[in-house]
């Protein structure tokens, strides 16, 4: 007979407010990914992971290849605001990590862009939010 101590412990479960933005990030990328498709991008990758982070979606257009960021917020305004120096410096390492994935990319022109996201507001794509530079 098993022991209480031997039993297993419970299965980690999420507070629901995270549960909630999680959703609404994905729903979020969805929108982002499908406005970009619509504009005339392929979808090269949603969510990559990397040690360094995350990319949300790694669209290509002829000979350029775009790392987004999607930021969901009220407004579009605040999503705006929502591309921190650390994680533009944590997309741009996780970047690096995709283009070694992926060395036929290699002489693509690059390119760090965020889509916005808001209730009742048409996507807003801002191509070069950020650069690589220093």
């Amino acid at each position: 007979m098993a022991k209480s101590s031997d039993a297993p412990s419970p299965p980690h479960v999420a507070a629901p407010e995270r549960v909630a933005a999680f959703r609404t990030g994905l729903s979020a990328e969805a929108r982002a990914a499908a406005y970009l498709t619509e504009a005339g991008y392929a979808i090269e990758a949603q969510r990559f992971r990397t040690p360094y982070g995350e990319i949300d979606i790694v669209a290509r257009l002829r000979n350029l290849v775009a790392f987004v960021e999607v930021k969901a917020r009220a407004k579009l305004d605040d999503a705006a605001y929502a591309v921190t120096p650390k994680q533009q410096r944590r997309i741009i390492a996780a970047a690096q990590a995709w283009l070694m994935a992926h060395p036929e990319h290699a002489d693509f022109e690059l390119r760090f862009d965020a889509v916005l996201i808001a209730p009742r507001a048409l996507p807003r794509h801002l191509p070069a939010a950020f650069d690589a530079s220093p």
